[in-house]
């Protein structure tokens, strides 16, 4: 069975960035599950899922733009320590839960200079070019259900 529109796929893989530093894998989780076509996992990558099928091993290089985008400087804000709760343990690349208009959000400390703390909302892989190493295990056709909910059931998905 090819990888379609409504296809569940189990597939492991190891991401890398332009250094070949290893930035994510699946090795010790196991395969990753998601259902095709849902948007779950990042449009340069699904895109190339389009048609393979359980055996096969590809690589693939994402650009920024089919990735988690380009950074986007107004998701960057420079706030006082004393604005933050716990704002005196602060340290440079923790996460924090921010609260903005649009509901909640994680944003990563990415400079800490005497009181002035700079965070930024971006994704941590903006911008960057995703180097894919992937080996499909498991295709096959989501469940009427899956389809309802937008997600993989069972084993690699939700409700285990």
């Amino acid at each position: 069975m090819t990888i379609t529109t409504g296809s569940v796929v189990l597939f492991d893989y190891t991401l890398t960035d332009d250094e070949k530093d290893i930035i994510d894998s699946s090795k010790d989780g196991g395969p990753l599950a998601y259902l095709h076509g849902e948007g779950q996992i990042v449009k340069g990558l699904e895109k190339v899922m389009e048609g393979k099928k359980a055996g096969d091993t590809f690589s693939v290089t994402v650009s920024p733009e089919e990735a988690y985008g380009l950074p986007d400087p107004e998701k960057i804000a420079e706030v006082t320590a004393d604005q933050i709760e716990g704002g005196e343990d602060l340290e440079e690349g923790m996460q924090l839960e921010a609260s903005n208009d649009e509901g909640e959000q994680i944003v990563v400390v990415s400079k800490i200079e005497g009181n002035k703390v700079t965070l930024a909302g971006n994704h941590p892989l903006a911008g960057m070019t995703l180097h894919f190493d992937v080996t499909i295990r498991e295709v096959r056709a989501a469940t009427a259900e899956e389809i309802a909910h937008g997600h993989v059931h069972g084993p690699g998905g939700h409700h285990h």
